[in-house]
């Protein structure tokens, strides 16, 4: 492990030493030791994890050493020991941005150890979350994050790198499951707000009466319930993202809310009067045609033409061709990796099953279909036995075989023959045929009973 760089600033040579002895201690913390601001300012390029400074130095004063450590390094944290007990001169470098401020006393050295230890946890996390945000980044690559090499797909490509270079607001549209929420976080991490937050919001899950609570937050006793202040979601994504997800859903008068913020670019809580100002990414989506939602009158005009943006449509699956089986291949990978399984593989008769079917649902649909076929496989491959659709899929799925009109009737029949227990007379006044067309299959064993 690198040892942790501290410069120590302090022109007494004895108080000096006792804070370096103190913090030396430490066996990881790698210690230097400067008498004036000029020392440690021309060893600013060691790049130092942490600085103290003593407030009236020689050459500087400390809050004019901490503007000059700013211009060198933006983000090393300062803690100024001082022998000043003014509270006005503690709240004027706070305010400033110094981490801590410690008074020469008695307590001075186990405050500053305590005080140390606490900066280099916060750096840690700061660290480990800069490095899980740069991870995610590269997980929501576009090509990683959504599979496929379909024309469709590409041109959905295209349109994130153009919305990722720019802060232009971005609305997203397409069938349910088809990735409206990929494709958001992937203009998030592929944008200069990677290491922003990303705030995701959906609609249609959140009780009316708490929207607006939910969206701008709300200060204490507002309402019944509100113990406490609490940042609503545009706060939380300040600087980064919020993706607002079946947009359509929102009632006219939140509507009009949100066009404030967004004319305005702040917020008010609800139950307050103090303005908080916001810069923050909008991306919208919805499944349904908002174009067509405005016509009717349930979405106004003035907010659909300020959150349209960059307009990215998303293809159904059942336009992307040989997605399905890039797809399907991916999450088989995906499930037996996480299950600790073994590796299987996709039986032609599977692909051939996976590209007859419509997929309602989507890419959310083949997931699902994908996961519980590696279940059902024998370990080794999957097969078209192992592929189930839901119920509310079977006539897409049934249609999509593409069979001859007579090839449907005879599947049709079959279909019936065996709920009625092979009852002829039930399945003619059933089907409203004769009993003559089911005798006459049966005879020609177009169908076996």
């Amino acid at each position: 492990m690198d040892s942790y760089k501290i410069f120590i600033v302090e022109d007494d040579p004895w108080y000096g030493e006792v804070l370096e002895y103190q913090l030396s201690l430490n066996p990881d913390y790698s210690i230097t030791r400067f008498a004036t601001g000029k020392e440690c300012l021309a060893n600013m390029h060691k790049h130092p994890d942490l600085i103290t400074i003593d407030f009236s130095l020689p050459d500087y004063t400390g809050d004019l050493l901490f503007k000059k450590i700013r211009q060198v390094n933006d983000s090393v944290p300062v803690i100024v020991i001082s022998g000043q007990e003014d509270i006005t001169v503690a709240l004027k470098m706070l305010k400033m941005g110094i981490t801590d401020y410690l008074v020469k006393d008695d307590n001075t050295t186990q405050l500053l150890w305590n005080a140390v230890i606490k900066v280099r946890e916060t750096s840690k996390l700061k660290k480990e979350v800069a490095t899980l945000r740069e991870e995610l980044g590269q997980k929501f690559s576009f090509e990683k994050s959504i599979k496929g090499q379909s024309p469709a797909l590409n041109k959905i490509f295209v349109l994130m790198e153009k919305a990722s270079k720019t802060n232009i607001n971005v609305s997203v549209s397409g069938e349910t499951g088809t990735g409206k929420e990929v494709v958001a976080k992937g203009i998030h991490y592929n944008s200069d707000r990677k290491t922003k937050p990303f705030v995701g919001v959906n609609m249609a899950a959140i009780p009316k009466e708490l929207i607006e609570s939910e969206l701008f937050g709300h200060e204490k006793g507002a309402f019944t319930g509100a113990v406490a202040r609490k940042a609503g979601k545009f706060e939380e994504a300040n600087g980064g993202t919020i993706f607002l997800d079946e947009i359509a859903e929102l009632d006219l008068s939140l509507q009009s809310k949100i066009l404030r913020v967004l004319q305005e670019r702040e917020i008010i809580r609800v139950g307050g009067n103090e303005k908080v100002k916001l810069e923050v990414r909008l991306i919208i989506a919805t499944h349904k045609n908002l174009l067509e939602e405005v016509n009717k009158g349930n979405f106004r005009e003035d907010l659909y033409y300020r959150i349209l943006g960059l307009p990215i449509e998303l293809p159904p699956l059942r336009e992307r061709g040989n997605d399905i089986l890039i797809l399907a291949r991916h999450f088989a990978d995906e499930f037996v990796k996480d299950n600790k399984l073994s590796a299987i593989s996709i039986a032609g008769d599977a692909k051939e099953k996976l590209m007859r079917y419509n997929y309602p649902g989507n890419v959310r649909e083949l997931k699902a279909i994908i996961d519980l076929a590696v279940v059902m496989s024998n370990g080794v491959d999957i097969t078209a036995e192992d592929i189930s659709y839901t119920s509310a899929s079977t006539e897409e799925s049934f249609i999509n075989e593409e069979k001859t009109l007579r090839q449907y009737t005879c599947s049709i029949i079959k279909y019936f023959l065996k709920k009625y227990n092979d009852d002829i007379n039930a399945v003619a006044d059933k089907l409203d045929i004769g009993k003559s067309t089911i005798y006459k299959m049966i005879q020609q064993k177009e169908i076996v009973v």
